[in-house]
């Protein structure tokens, strides 16, 4: 069984803490650049939905209303209607 050398043991946190300077180094010059065009996709999809909504909704506004069928069905007469009034 071989064991750590101190040598080896600082070479390792070194490099460690070299490749997380250089991670945040890196992502504090493409992070604005990430989120810009996050922010540029989802501007672009609201855009893309306002846009079918709109569509939609004004060919809803513009059908043609539905015609009235030639004969309507009769409706069924029960009786006639009487109106009672109260006498004291």
């Amino acid at each position: 069984m071989e064991t750590a050398s101190f040598a080896g043991v600082i070479k390792t946190i070194f490099t460690i803490v070299l490749i997380y300077y250089a991670l945040v180094f890196l992502m504090r010059l493409l992070a604005p650049v990430l989120v810009q065009q996050v922010v540029k996709k989802a501007t672009q999809n609201f855009t893309q939905q306002r846009e079918e909504q709109q569509q939609q909704y004004t060919q809803q506004q513009y059908k043609a209303p539905k015609q009235q069928k030639a004969n309507p069905k009769a409706t069924k007469q029960v009786g006639e209607y009487i109106e009672f009034e109260e006498l004291d």
